[in-house]
């Protein structure tokens, strides 16, 4: 060739190169969206207890025993998030180290709160704040929850539900009822259901007789409890309900339950019917679980599981084009740590080959003789050389630092494990370090950097053009949520000083003022009188505790109180404020 034709194929060279570049970045920038864009649909994913060591631990998992080089979200890395909740203004606790609910009641509202609280503020009389769920519904959206735990536990419920303490399982569910989510995917039936007979899984945790799920098929929803049903769904709402409980551990579990991307992909069928569009969460819960327990081998299974998913979103957000993915974990679980003892490795063909989650693997080890803890071992872990200090370990449910671990003999058996492959774990808690935030679309350009957990909802909301206070200007209006305590015969009292001073009523030494009306309150302080009518007090640390009956008559609105989820309703929809 010669040298004018070289130059030539050069320059084509050069012109093809430049047009694959243009068109790569082109594409780039589309998928990823940029800061001031919009999008129809928000996917949001959560990894409860998803830290950054779990993420390490699941790539070196895949690097040496799936031919991976990297995880899915390995590629969508766009900032980290901080993960600390509000102090607690009664404990003094100082939220640090959050507790889920927290954390959730942050990328869910973009409200910090105290650890326990679902999606309510840090006050004696606390406030309702919306979810971007709640907003997104106001706005004409559809919505959607699915998680590997309880769709009743602290991360699903933040989002379309409010109460004092994240325990109250049985008044979320209830709150789903009314708030009219679309789709509904995970574990907790017995939550639902009204007796062990009427349930799938057989039991139940209510006692109040309320048969959730006949309310859910009456409002339209189809119900599935397997993998099969699910695939055949095709109506405009669901509900699926796959365990009593949490969905077992993907290493414990059988067919007839489906994966994270299998509800992904019902959940899309569904909510995509809307032409306004749908914001979704999508929660991996049992990473947690598993870092609580300090499973090595289950944090892994679940993150893999969780990875899978999130492509799965991101493939779909591809496809639509209007769709932004954004993911994150509420905090890191068990202080994991890859290398330990100070031995520069680790070893992770000391855990792969467990066949069974701990939870499996303690329940049988509970009771067992030493003859028997043996073969377990053995039988799960293909582990025949148990030394006698391991053995005494388990034996005696302790830790190797000799504190008795609140897991049992399951605990000392992680312990061995994580010993064993040069893991380490500070405990069966929480940390209070910082998680990764991955992405694609105008609301993962948002959090591009470092950012606080609350920013998480803020950007959703801001894509989606939501108006979160809004929403919770109209929640206040209606729910109030009171610390309370209860008299010897169960009935609520309240602490009236700030019931009064939300609801604009007058407290003296000597008497209660309000709505025009007056109660006496005796010169020991353990009554008040109105009228003929004399009501029972009590004062716990100098502070006067009320029944519901004396607030109603001394404020201008209309109150009732809802035992189930333990908030005043406001019937009228003032708050006297």
């Amino acid at each position: 060739m010669n040298r004018k034709g070289m130059l030539g194929l050069l320059v084509g060279i050069m012109v093809v190169m430049s047009g694959l570049f243009i068109w790569q970045s082109t594409k780039q920038s589309t998928a990823r969206g940029a800061k001031g864009e919009t999008s129809k649909n928000v996917i949001v994913l959560i990894g409860d207890g998803m830290g950054l060591p779990q993420v390490t631990l699941t790539r070196l998992y895949a690097q040496q025993y799936l031919d991976r080089d990297r995880l899915h979200i390995d590629d969508y890395l766009v900032g980290t998030n901080s993960t600390h909740a509000d102090r607690n203004v009664e404990s003094g606790e100082s939220g640090i180290v959050t507790d889920s609910a927290a954390s959730g009641t942050a990328f869910a509202t973009g409200h910090k709160t105290y650890n326990g609280a679902i999606a309510v503020t840090n006050e004696e009389v606390a406030r309702p704040v919306a979810s971007v769920l709640e907003a997104a519904k106001e706005a004409g959206k559809s919505t959607g929850l699915i998680t590997t735990a309880r769709v009743t536990h602290a991360t699903p419920a933040v989002y379309a539900s409010h109460v004092r303490s994240r325990d109250n399982e049985n008044a979320i569910a209830s709150q789903y009822a009314d708030f009219g989510l679309d789709v509904i995917l995970g574990g907790g039936e017995r939550h639902f259901v009204a007796s062990d007979e009427q349930a799938v899984f057989g039991t139940t945790k209510r006692e109040d007789g309320i048969h959730l799920i006949d309310a859910f098929k009456e409002n339209g929803y189809e119900v599935a409890h397997t993998k099969e049903a699910l695939a055949q769904v095709n109506g405009d709402r669901l509900l699926g309900l796959f365990s009593d409980t949490h969905i077992p551990y993907n290493l414990d579990r059988d067919e007839s339950v489906p994966t994270l991307t299998e509800q992904f992909e019902a959940a899309v069928r569904v909510l995509e019917k809307n032409d306004e569009g749908f914001i979704m969460m999508i929660e991996g819960g049992r990473i947690d679980h598993a870092g609580h327990a300090n499973d090595l081998h289950s944090v892994v299974q679940e993150m893999l599981e969780f990875d899978e998913v999130f492509q799965a979103a991101i493939d779909y957000a591809e496809r639509d084009g209007h769709t932004s993915v954004i993911a994150t974990a509420d905090h890191e679980t068990g202080g994991l740590t890859i290398g330990s003892q100070n031995i520069y490795d680790a070893y992770l063909d000391v855990f792969e080959p467990v066949t069974a989650s701990s939870e499996v693997i303690g329940e049988q080890l509970e009771d067992a003789t030493e003859d028997e803890v043996k073969q377990l071992v053995k039988r799960y872990t293909g582990i025949d050389d148990l030394s006698e200090e391991e053995l005494a370990l388990i034996m005696s449910g302790q830790l190797p630092d000799g504190t008795v671990s609140s897991y049992g003999r399951e605990g000392s058996f992680n312990a061995v494990i994580a010993k064993r492959g040069v893991f380490g774990w500070t405990g069966h808690g929480h940390t209070g370090v910082d998680v990764g935030v991955y992405g694609v679309g105008p609301a993962a350009e948002l959090l591009r950097g470092f950012h606080d957990n609350t920013d998480f909802a803020k950007a959703a909301a801001t894509v989606l053009g939501l108006d979160l206070d809004k929403t919770t200007e109209t929640l206040q209006a209606r729910f109030a949520y009171p610390r309370f305590m209860e008299a010897d015969d169960g009935t609520p009292l309240f602490p009236v000083q700030p019931i009064a001073e939300r609801f604009d009523f007058e407290v003296t030494e000597d008497a209660l003022r309000g709505n025009g009306e007056e109660m006496k309150v005796a010169s020991d302080g353990k009554t008040v009188t109105h009228g003929e009518t004399t009501y029972d007090v009590r004062i716990n640390e100098q502070e006067m505790y009320v029944p519901f009956d004396v607030i109603d008559v001394l404020t201008k609105s209309s109150l009732t109180w809802d035992p189930l989820s333990e908030r005043i309703v406001i019937e009228d929809g003032k708050s006297n404020e």
